[in-house]
């Protein structure tokens, strides 16, 4: 088995790897980082979204060999201790979550989209989450909390 040494949420490590393990599954079983959900296994939900190089990567499309070398943030990378990162406040703030399920994968989603597109409006953000499903909320206050969290 390959050995893989990636840096995840500011942390060096080194593991051993099957060469078809998904870095959905490497994150949840071997780091034990769970937030990164599993929802699809197809790239169709968008549960599994993750930065790698900081930029927004569905985590069940990419096997783990291929991070070698990378870094990566999960959901649990970007709070700064007991402080919320900006997107996860304003998603508190604005209601942007109900079940949960698909929260990590949007906050990293919207984190990317933020960070890509400087002037956002809700047309852009609908069009940028296209990747991404909820089946509680509508989006409409997943939208409200994207749009407040970028005018922060």
């Amino acid at each position: 088995m390959p050995t893989v040494n990636i840096n995840v949420n500011g942390q060096d490590l080194s593991a051993e790897v099957e060469e078809r393990q998904l870095l959905v599954h490497f994150l949840r079983d071997d780091m034990d980082l769970t937030g990164t959900h599993v929802g699809c296994d197809t790239s169709q939900c968008g549960a599994c979204v993750v930065h790698l190089e900081g930029k927004a990567v569905k985590s069940c499309t990419m096997l783990a060999v291929q991070a070698n070398g990378k870094n990566i943030t999960t959901i649990e990378g970007i709070a700064d201790g007991d402080n919320l990162h900006p997107v996860q406040e304003a998603f508190r703030d604005h209601h942007g979550l109900q079940c949960g399920f698909c929260t990590p994968g949007m906050i990293m989603a919207a984190i990317d989209i933020i960070n890509r597109k400087p002037n956002l409006d809700e047309k852009i953000v609908r069009e940028e989450l296209e990747g991404n499903l909820c089946r509680c909320t509508g989006y409409q206050n997943i939208v409200k909390s994207i749009l407040a969290a970028a005018n922060k």
